[in-house]
This record gives structure tokens, C-alpha cells and sequence, in this order.
């Protein structure tokens, strides 16, 4: 549609709306509603990791004052649909992964509750297990498909044959660690059943996405989905986790159906957080690069294993992004799993393009390396011109300006490309750079309201606020679309009272709640004109993305790491990352995006790592204390640019989603950065002194 002529709101560098809300603690959190006569749940975990429980002694839990229930297999109700098994809370014996929930105390108080579930006594048959991955088990498959539906493995040409002509080539194993999301606000779920008797549940939930967390209960619970209401307009952060429902929001509702009338709730532990809240899966990555003298390349591969739980297939797509990253006549990419005793994976940033970047740039490092070659000039060597694979065209794609730019403001010029011959006193110095890319992606069956009230204009859809910025950008979609000031539009989200909204997941927030929103403002102006009446409303619903075209959105990214000559401390003063990834709808909230992502890929670079003890099955460092994770100090500039870009293919506003790429590539970069500054290869993350001190006290004159 063509947007009325006057001055854009898209672009402008606007605060966010919900700021006062969050500083002033007046934005209301699923954990803070409603407040009165509220009942607590606890919960009661597995402590073998597969097995089946033989006996719950609940007597000293329910005689303790102020307890309300002791919900466990043998009281809890049955639940209509068990088909997702990740859901099916309290419904058999049986033990799949260590953590798992196996009984929940309802109490008057947290602590009453807390402190009733200590006090219930499991008694267990353990079965033997296995939770460890391994590239050389006996037993891993090939899933049907990857996340979401992409095919698992893909050939073109002949990958064996490629490598033979090559000039130079990298054949290398790279690992990822496993990740946990860890939102600052916890999990959390107040849930209410009306005392009527007619069904009807309300749940505050925190949540990326109401109207699929109400059709996710109405299914377990055999409901209809009008009898549940799900209401989130704020969110403490999600990352993906909180793109699907867990078990936290059944055993809540479950739990409130005992008590009719009375809200029950429900707010996760942080430990508890690293069993029933999904988490990114342990990669291991074996590349392959073959290229010519000139460095072009001749053959890429990357065969990817990682872990799924025995109860509930997730397969990540972390070999996606190389079969269209660059231009190979030769290219193989296969995922294969292997099912443990561990609970289930799930969504976590970026996920595919995340991990699945980190092997296949450190190895064009290593390649770039070998050849003698600037790294920027190598990947700039093997731009597609149209998507690998397809052979659609791309929408946009300019990779090769986000490197150009970058290297320009990160004064790439100027780099030695010798490893390990800079120092700053203690400190040897060296330079990285990786590109990234992240898929644009709208998603079908979300509907936006516009609606006339008094001076006002009022956008109503479903949609979520993770911290992304969705209440501030919107309305500046929406006043552009409606051609009036964005101070005279509001908009009210996170309620499965307004119209049907998409998960806010795969950076696709924007794309499908903004084109939902302008297709609304053009029903409104061609029904009322540019005088519409006082209550004048219309709807309007995304439409079919222009499937003709390859749409990403591209980046590169730049480090400066410092590695301590005596004791192998590695340190990360600077990063820069430059994006090409459409129109910018608020430089504000655009940039802190960018910054968060990258942050979270220094943080998966040298620090983050949940450490599975695989006699027991859980991951033991399940607290802020000891999974690290990047704080300011970390690093002292973090600077993000984005290139000029409307894409007219994308969407109407020309959009493509940003909530993602930041985080796709920091790792290797930082990699990248640290072989160039002591000259060892670190291939397996996260990169921790252990790993580079060897071949440090191995140099010449120590």
C-alpha cells in the first residue's frame, strides 16, 4: 500500500512507550496478578535421570498448616491430550529425564509451598541411562526433518570430488556447548478457573505468544479455545523459551482447577529453569572447505550432530545457513540426532543460524589463513548471485557492504595478518571478523483492529513485547499506514482478547504484526476516508509472502580480543557489527537489539556453557553463580551500524527483523580474534584460558 503523505514516524528515533512502565515498577508481570487470595505451587523433581517412581510419601507435605493439595500421579486429573509427552504433567510413573516434574505442592504461602515439597519423599526403580553426546554412538538417526520443516540433508555436485581439486583445503571438528535462555523474569503463570462451572480459564502468562499458549491448554485441557484467556502485555524476556508452552503452564492450571475461584501461581526457580524450560542442544560440526589457489571455493560440508530427549523430538537447523551462504558447485550439509535421557530442546535465539555459523566461519578463518588470504576478501570472493540451492534471487543481499563498511569503521587496513606478533604490554592483541545472515520470516494467521476512539487511533492485535519494542513500534506503523502524527495512535497488545497474533519468535514480530496492522489501516482509510467517525473499526490480515524471492537478512562482524601471555585470560574490549537488514523501524530500539544479540554471542563466546554431568543427568552449574554470563564488564565498546535498506519484497515497510542476527557469528568472530592474537585455534566453545595457556608456555623465549 502507499503510505498518506505526511511526516514518517517510520525511522524516527522515538522512546519506548513502555518505558516509564518498567522504571516506575507499574508494568504488571504474569507473577504480579491478580494479588488477592492467592495459592502457591511448588514443585517436586525427579532426581534419577530414567526410571519409574514406586512410591510418593506425601503425609508429612500435607499435614504441614497452610498446605491446600499434594498434586501427584495418582490425585492429579487426567488430562485430554498426552500426545505432546514434554506436556503430559503427572500422568504415569514413569521417569524420562532428571527434573522432571513427578509431584507440585499447593500451599497458602511460596514458602509454605517450598517448603511442603522438601518435605514429600520419592522412592525410585533407576533404569540405566545415557546423557552424553557423542559423534560416534551407535545409535544416532536421521529425523525426518529440522526446525521448522526444512529437509535434513541436502547434496549438490559432488562434495568428494570438489575437495580432490582443491588447492587448499580445512577439514576440522567444531562443538558449541549446550545453552539455557535464562530470561531475567522466570517463568511464571497465574492461572484462574471461574467458579461458575462453565470451564472458562484465565491464565497471565509469560509468554512470546498468547493465542498459541490458548490453543496449546484448550488442547491438553479438551477445552475450546474461547474458554481460555491468556493475557501478557509485558514480558521479562524470553529468547524462545517462552515461544512454547512448558510444563509450568499445565501443572498451574491444573493445580487451579482444584481450587476454582481462587488464582494459583506459579513462578519457575532458576534451577528449576534448566530442566523444564527447553535450552539450545550441544553441536558438534565437522566442516569441510575446498578452494582454488584464488580462493574460490571448490566444495563445502558440514555434517552436524546434536541431542534431542527420548521423550520429544527437537532437531535444530544447524546446518541450514551454509546451503546458502556462499557459491560452491559442490556442497553437503546432514544433521544427525541422538535421543538421551535428557529433558527437551527447544528454541533459544537465532537457533540453526546461531550455532550453525560458528564451524563453517571459523573454518573460512582457518581457510583464509591457509591461503594466505585477507578473510574479508575470501568470503567477499564466494558472494552468491542468486540463493544456493533454489536458485531463487535474492530480495536484497548485501554482505558484501556490511563487510566493506565494517572493515572501513573497524580499521581493518591496518591489521598484520600474522597471528600472535601484536602485544599491549601483557596483553597479545588480534583481530577477527565473521559474516552473519538470519532468514526473513512472516508468519501466516495473525489479524489486526483499527479503530477510531475520540481524537484517537487504536491498533489492537495479540501480539508480544519480549523487551523488543513492540509497543513503540507499532504505533509508528500504524500512524504512517493511517497518514496522522504517531502521538495520536496507541496500541494495546499481550491479550487473546485482540485479534489473532503470530509467536514473537524468529524475528518475525514486525514483519507479520506490521503488514497486519498496514493491511488494517487500508481497509480503514478506503471504508471511512480521512474523516472516519467517532468508533469507526476495521480489520485487516497478513497476506502470502512473494515466495519468487531468497529473503535474509545479512551482517558481519568484528572483533579485537586480547590474550593474557601468562595466563591465558582472554579479554574482549571491542566489537563492531555491521547489518544490512532492511528498513529500520526505530533506531533506538533497532540498535539495542543489535547490541543485545551480540552481547549474547560474546557471552556464548567465552563464557556461557551448561555442564551436563552425564552419571546423573543434570546439568550441574544451574545457577547464576556459576553459568556465566557476559556482564558490562565483559566488554568496553560494542558498537552496531546498519547499511541503508528498503526492501519492497519483504513487506510494505520494507522491514526485515532484527531481534536475532546480532547474536549469529560474534562467537567466531571473537574465535577468529583470539587465534589471531596467539596463534592458537580454539574450535570447541566456549574459549577459556584452559585452551590457549598450552600453546602459550610452548612459545619460543618463555
Amino acid at each position: 500500500m502507499t503510505f498518506l503523505s505526511r511526516p514518517e514516524a517510520i525511522g524516527r528515533d522515538l522512546p519506548r512507550r513502555d518505558g516509564p512502565a518498567k522504571v516506575l515498577g507499574t508494568a504488571v508481570y504474569a507473577c504480579e496478578t491478580p494479588a488477592d487470595n492467592v495459592a502457591y505451587l511448588h514443585l517436586v523433581q525427579a532426581a534419577i535421570a530414567r526410571g519409574r517412581v514406586t512410591e510418593l510419601d506425601t503425609t508429612a507435605a500435607a499435614s504441614l498448616q497452610g498446605v491446600v493439595a499434594v498434586l501427584t500421579p495418582g490425585t492429579a486429573e487426567r488430562l485430554a491430550s498426552t500426545e505432546d509427552r514434554e506436556l503430559a504433567a503427572l500422568q504415569d510413573d514413569q521417569v524420562a529425564f532428571r527434573g522432571q516434574v513427578v509431584a507440585a505442592v499447593l500451599a497458602d504461602s511460596s514458602e509454605t509451598a517450598r517448603h511442603a515439597a522438601a518435605l514429600v519423599r520419592v522412592s525410585y526403580a533407576q533404569e540405566a541411562h545415557e546423557a552424553e553426546l557423542r559423534a560416534d554412538s551407535d545409535d544416532l538417526y536421521a529425523p525426518e526433518q529440522v526446525n521448522p520443516a526444512f529437509p535434513t540433508d541436502t547434496f549438490e555436485g559432488d562434495v568428494a570430488a570438489g575437495m580432490a581439486a582443491a588447492a587448499v583445503t580445512v577439514e576440522q571438528t567444531y562443538t558449541t556447548a549446550m545453552y539455557h535462555n535464562n530470561p531475567m523474569e522466570p517463568h511464571a503463570t497465574t492461572a484462574l478457573w471461574d467458579p461458575a462451572g462453565d470451564g472458562f480459564l484465565t491464565l497471565w502468562e509469560s509468554t512470546q505468544g498468547v493465542h498459541s499458549t490458548r490453543a496449546t491448554v484448550a488442547t491438553v485441557f479438551g477445552l475450546e479455545e474461547a474458554q481460555v484467556r491468556v493475557v501478557c502485555p509485558y514480558v521479562g524476556g524470553g529468547f524462545g523459551s517462552k515461544g512454547n508452552s512448558h510444563v509450568n503452564v499445565v501443572l498451574a492450571a491444573m493445580a487451579a482447577r482444584a481450587v476454582p475461584g481462587r488464582p494459583v501461581r506459579l513462578a519457575l526457580t532458576r534451577r528449576q529453569m534448566f530442566s523444564l524450560c527447553g535450552y539450545r542442544t550441544p553441536t558438534i560440526q565437522r566442516c569441510a572447505l575446498g578452494a582454488d589457489r584464488s580462493g574460490t571455493l571448490t566444495a563445502l560440508a558440514i555434517d552436524v550432530v546434536e541431542q534431542t530427549s527420548r521423550i520429544k523430538e527437537f532437531a535444530e537447523q544447524t546446518g541450514v545457513p551454509s546451503r546458502m551462504m556462499y557459491a560452491t558447485a559442490n556442497r553437503r550439509t546432514t544433521h544427525r540426532l541422538a535421543a538421551l535421557d535428557v529433558p527437551v530442546p527447544s528454541w533459544m535465539r537465532a537457533p540453526g543460524e546461531c550455532p550453525g555459523m560458528f564451524g563453517p566461519e571459523v573454518a573460512m578463518d582457518e581457510l583464509a589463513e591457509h591461503l594466505g588470504m585477507d578473510p574479508v576478501q575470501l568470503r567477499i570472493r564466494n558472494e552468491p548471485d542468486v540463493e544456493p540451492g533454489s536458485g531463487k534471487p535474492f530480495s536484497s543481499r548485501d554482505l558484501v557492504g556490511c563487510l566493506r563498511q565494517g572493515a572501513r569503521r573497524f580499521g581493518w587496513s591496518r591489521r598484520d595478518p600474522r597471528p600472535g606478533v601484536r602485544r599491549r604490554g601483557d596483553w597479545l592483541v588480534g583481530t577477527g571478523v565473521a559474516a552473519s545472515t538470519y532468514p526473513v520470516n512472516r508468519m501466516p494467521k495473525s489479524t489486526a483492529t483499527i479503530r477510531r476512539e475520540g481524537d484517537r487511533y487504536v491498533a489492537e492485535i495479540g501480539a508480544a513485547d519480549l523487551g523488543t519494542g513492540t509497543w513503540t513500534t507499532l504505533p509508528q506503523i500504524a500512524a504512517d499506514a493511517l497518514g496522522v502524527p504517531v502521538e495520536r495512535v496507541d496500541v494495546r497488545i499481550g491479550d487473546t482478547d485482540y485479534p489473532m497474533a503470530s509467536v514473537a519468535g524468529g524475528s518475525s514480530g514486525m514483519t507479520t504484526w506490521g503488514s497486519a496492522v498496514i493491511e488494517a489501516a487500508r481497509t480503514f482509510r478506503d471504508r471511512y476516508g480521512t474523516e472516519p467517525p467517532d468508533g469507526a473499526e476495521a480489520s485487516g490480515s497478513v497476506g502470502a509472502p512473494d515466495d519468487r524471492y531468497a529473503m535474509h537478512a545479512f551482517g558481519a562482524q568484528f572483533a579485537e580480543a586480547h590474550v593474557n601471555a601468562d595466563t591465558g585470560e582472554v579479554r574482549v574490549p571491542r566489537l563492531l557489527g555491521v547489518f544490512a537488514a532492511g528498513r529500520i523501524i526505530n533506531p533506538r530500539t533497532a540498535r539495542s537489539q543489535f547490541v543485545g544479540g551480540m552481547t549474547m554471542g560474546l557471552s556464548m563466546a567465552l563464557h556461557e556453557s551448561s555442564v551436563l554431568d552425564p552419571r546423573f543427568g543434570h546439568v550441574v552449574n544451574h545457577d547464576f553463580a556459576e553459568y556465566h554470563i557476559t556482564a558490562n564488564a565483559d566488554v568496553g565498546e560494542i558498537e552496531a551500524y546498519w547499511l541503508p535498506e528498503h526492501d519492497r519484497h519483504v513487506n510494505a515497510m520494507g522491514s526485515k527483523g532484527i531481534g536475532e542476527i546480532g547474536i549469529v557469528g560474534t562467537a567466531a568472530a571473537v574465535s577468529n580474534a583470539v587465534w589471531h592474537a596467539c596463534g592458537v585455534r580454539v574450535r570447541d566453545l566456549p574459549i577459556t584460558l584452559d585452551k590457549v595457556l598450552h600453546a602459550l608456555e610452548e612459545q619460543p623465549g618463555r
